[in-house]
């Protein structure tokens, strides 16, 4: 069974519909034993850094996530939710976020050329940076995936997986042994997306 972790900001009814395409048994919840007994951990999000960083501490489900991603669990953070996977983010201040892979979060004004639109909202092609990850393996160097964001991932060279390009080559997923985070929303993005979210199911601890 997959947990999605439901702290009140993410698009969980897509992620739920998904998980049920490719046949595999997934629950939002803020059930901290359920999320316990759960094979693999999603995070989803949508939104602003700060609220959700709030709202998963203050639940105590911050706590919960990390501890399970430390015993080996598998963790795939999606948009909002791979960002919270990082130490800090920079959306209108500073603030805290889960530590689970080194880098911070910034906006994508400051790496961009003027004149393009932002959020980034589209299809992009991901460039694999590494060929051998277990996230890729049922798609192709190449394939296109769905964006919405502003902000990006950066300081974590040893953790990118795959960037996309929109005037600047941006972080697109990472991972770090059992954490795993997309920038894009492969619920969102076909079946590439749903090949992405198959690997991740075939994933064990």
């Amino acid at each position: 069974m997959i947990a999605i972790v439901d702290y009140g900001v993410g698009n969980l009814f897509s992620l739920v519909s998904s998980f049920s395409a490719i046949g595999e048994d997934a629950v939002a919840t803020s059930d901290v034993d359920l999320i316990k007994k759960a094979d693999k951990i999603v995070l989803p999000g949508v939104g602003a850094f700060e609220d959700a960083s709030k709202k998963l501490f203050e639940s105590g489900l911050a706590d919960v996530v990390i501890e399970q991603a430390n015993s080996g669990k598998p963790l795939l953070g999606i948009c909002l939710g791979m960002q919270l996977l990082f130490e800090k983010s920079f959306e209108y201040g500073e603030h805290k976020g889960l530590g689970l892979i080194k880098g911070q979060i910034k906006p994508i004004a400051d790496v961009i050329p003027k004149g393009y639109k932002i959020p980034h909202i589209g299809w992009n092609a991901l460039k694999f940076k590494k060929k051998d990850s277990k996230l890729f393996k049922n798609i192709n160097d190449g394939d296109y995936v769905y964006f919405v964001h502003s902000y990006y991932a950066t300081g974590c060279d040893e953790s990118v997986n795959a960037t996309a390009e929109y005037g600047a080559n941006l972080t697109a997923s990472v991972e770090s042994g059992n954490v795993y985070g997309c920038q894009f929303h492969p619920e969102k993005s076909g079946a590439v997306g749903l090949n992405i979210l198959k690997a991740f199911c075939q994933m064990e601890k």
